[in-house]
């Protein structure tokens, strides 16, 4: 299965690189990397989980 990964809004071309999630197509978790190390470990988290997260990123 092909992941589709996209980049946090918050990195640039010209800034440092972030955070990046990918949704697997049957929708059972969220998937985060570091955008600058794509082979490396993977969080694996639930909808439910990352959706309590979200709003504790964007606040800080």
């Amino acid at each position: 299965m092909k992941l589709e990964w996209i980049k946090s809004s918050y990195s640039t071309s010209s800034g440092p690189d972030c955070v990046e999630v990918a949704i697997p197509d049957d929708e059972s978790h969220v998937l985060v990397r570091d955008s600058k190390n794509p082979d490396g470990p993977r969080l694996a988290l639930t909808p439910t989980t990352w959706a309590s997260f979200l709003p504790y990123a964007a606040a800080h």
